[in-house]
């Protein structure tokens, strides 16, 4: 059985409804991104080491993590989606598939490779990659807003994903400071 044949129930309102597993994946890769900063939190908070064996202080600990999970994790579902599920992410978000996104998919897994390979360097790697994270992030969630406000696009693709957007920034930026990066 091919994978857009099966068939999975969503729950819409109060209606259920049968949709193909295709349908819901770019809505899972939307709940994924916000998921993976948590994951890497809970990680960090629970003193599971980034490293082998590892005694490192809780921010540098926790930055590994952030690297690797929603940087690097986040950033290469991200490139999936916009590339491999291109016309199903761009509904999602509210948007038509046109050769943008194909590159913003590009982009995104230069980031997530970067994020993967600055998980195991130092406040040096971090920095330049929250600098790049964190402009791009804020730049999507500052459009995200002006389409919820100007088109009234509150669609999950353009809405929850402002939880990473403005999360992920916020977390490397706290903890370059608590590390004492600056």
């Amino acid at each position: 059985m091919a994978i857009n044949t099966v068939s999975a129930t969503v729950l819409t309102g109060t209606n259920l409804r049968q949709t193909s597993l295709l349908a819901i994946v770019p809505l899972m890769g939307v709940l994924f991104m916000p998921a993976t900063l948590l994951v890497a939190w809970i990680l960090a908070i629970f003193g599971v080491s980034a490293t082998s064996g590892s005694d490192e202080d809780f921010a540098v600990n926790a930055m590994r993590w952030m690297m690797f999970v929603p940087v690097g994790g986040m950033f290469i579902a991200s490139s999936f989606m916009h590339t491999v599920l291109a016309k199903k992410t761009a509904a999602n978000i509210g948007w038509k598939t046109n050769g943008f996104q194909y590159e913003l998919g590009f982009v995104s897994l230069g980031i997530g490779i970067a994020g993967l390979v600055a998980a195991s360097m130092d406040t040096d790697a971090w920095i330049i990659v929250s600098i790049i994270v964190s402009v791009f992030l804020l730049g999507a969630a500052g459009y995200h807003i002006v389409e919820m406000v100007r088109d009234k696009n509150f669609k999950p693709g353009n809405s929850i994903v402002l939880l990473s957007d403005f999360g992920l920034p916020i977390s490397l930026w706290a903890l370059l400071f608590a590390m004492g990066a600056f």
